[in-house]
């Protein structure tokens, strides 16, 4: 019995002291490998988690991780496309595949009308996951280009969507034959393409009849449609039900008319595509759907703004103001008022006074935006002069124009006319009537 335990402990120490070596090894090479990607380029913030879910890395020779690297870097991909490659497809980081396609690069390239940097990432990725060498890729965009395609659209589609290249030949011809169909003139195929390449990806069956489908049953002509595809193609890129969804919000909206004609301008149809757009966005920012739908509800005004505003105004609430997304479910209006004249000013100011120690109170985004020009100035401009400035609106130097030109009301001023002497007879007899 004693012998039995004296056994297991020896076992037991010996696992001990082999996983403790284990796990100093691995360690030291997590190490090693992330002062490699560092060396090129690569975050450090996110190399933890890259590391960790591509555990093959640990077995690779650092000095083919190196060269495979430096391969990458030789095709002359700007260093935050290639991190992207690389986070989204680490096996393009292997050191045979890269071989072949270092190889085949310049012959590739003068078939490939001077590639740009994203379609080279594109294509590597199209070829890793479609295991094609550079051969067979060259011979797809080949056949890609025999359908009609010219070199501008074929130079668009592998720059956005590569993977349309390795899709059949009935497929691609199904979608151009179903847009022809619907009443889209061939020459402006190209043109749609060109927009949205991604168009060449949707089943007709599946996606693009029952889309359309559903756009005339909600009462929208044939004329209507086509006009809004040929404008923007991105239009096809709506989910099915997504159209009559966003009808339905702006159905429902509450707002001055101004707005509603700034909406509205362009038609229904384009109208709902908007709020599709800005939907995306908001959810692109970390919104849920449902979420993103009741601020636009909420905050109409923000459809009078582009895409970019509203990528700004998001970015400044959350790398400058340090205050979550999440806020704009209960803040809409943030969204919705000019970003120079009154949100800029109002933190400057808000930031001023924290950094004074004028204010002893949490300040929320709520009560930076809500309140009206003239209160928030009551509140936190006009008890500190110094604030005038940075404020700006009200501050001293700044003119208040004047709504009509000086002089005008004297086109106003009724005309005087000389009274004559039976004028002076007729009011006298008047008084003297009315005293009677």
């Amino acid at each position: 019995m004693a012998v039995r335990r004296r056994n297991v402990l020896i076992l037991l120490s010996t696992f001990s002291t082999n996983f403790s070596t284990t796990s100093h090894h691995h360690y030291r090479k997590q190490i090693s490998l992330a002062n490699l990607f560092q060396s090129f380029g690569f975050p450090s913030s996110n190399l933890h988690h890259f590391l960790s879910h591509n555990p093959f890395l640990f077995n690779s020779d650092p000095s083919h991780l190196r060269k495979s690297l430096s391969t990458l870097f030789s095709f002359k991909i700007p260093q935050k496309t290639l991190i992207s490659l690389v986070h989204d497809c680490p096996s393009v980081l292997e050191p045979q595949f890269l071989h072949h396609w270092e190889l085949a690069f310049p012959q590739f390239k003068s078939k490939a009308f001077n590639p740009s940097p994203l379609m080279i990432a594109n294509l590597l990725r199209c070829s890793r996951k479609f295991q094609l060498n550079p051969l067979e890729l060259s011979q797809k965009v080949e056949i890609f280009k025999g359908l009609g395609f010219s070199d501008d659209v074929t130079a668009r589609v592998l720059e956005e969507f590569p993977s349309a290249v390795v899709m059949t030949e009935n497929k691609i011809v199904g979608v151009i034959d179903f847009l022809v169909e619907f009443g889209v003139p061939r020459d402006e195929i190209d043109r749609v393409v060109r927009l949205y390449p991604r168009v060449l990806g949707f089943g007709v069956e599946d996606r693009l009849k029952p889309l359309i489908h559903e756009m005339r049953r909600l009462g929208f002509s044939r004329r209507e449609i086509k006009a809004e595809i040929v404008r923007d193609p991105g239009i096809l890129g709506m989910e099915i039900g997504e159209f009559s969804r966003c009808l339905k919000l702006l159905q429902s909206l509450k707002c001055r008319e101004v707005i509603k004609e700034s909406i509205f301008g362009d038609g229904l149809v384009r109208a709902c595509f908007e709020v599709k757009l800005r939907v995306d966005c908001l959810c692109g920012r970390g919104l849920i759907r449902r979420d993103a739908l009741k601020v636009l509800w909420k905050e109409p005004r923000l459809m009078t703004y582009d895409l970019e505003d509203i990528e700004k105004k998001i970015e400044f609430l959350v790398q400058r103001m340090k205050y979550g997304v999440d806020c704009l479910h209960e803040v809409p209006e943030y969204l919705g008022v000019n970003f120079e004249k009154q949100i800029v000013p109002r933190y400057n100011v808000i930031e001023y006074l924290k950094g004074k120690g004028a204010i002893g109170f949490e300040i929320g985004l709520k009560d930076i935006i809500k309140p009206t020009r003239v209160r928030f100035y009551n509140l936190y401009v006009k008890p500190y002069p110094e604030c005038e400035k940075i404020y700006g609106r009200f501050s001293g130097k700044v003119e208040v124009k004047r709504k009509h030109p000086d002089g005008l009301w004297k086109l106003f001023k009724p005309q005087k006319f000389t009274q004559t002497s039976k004028d002076v007879k007729n009011m006298k007899a008047f008084m003297d009537s009315s005293l009677v």
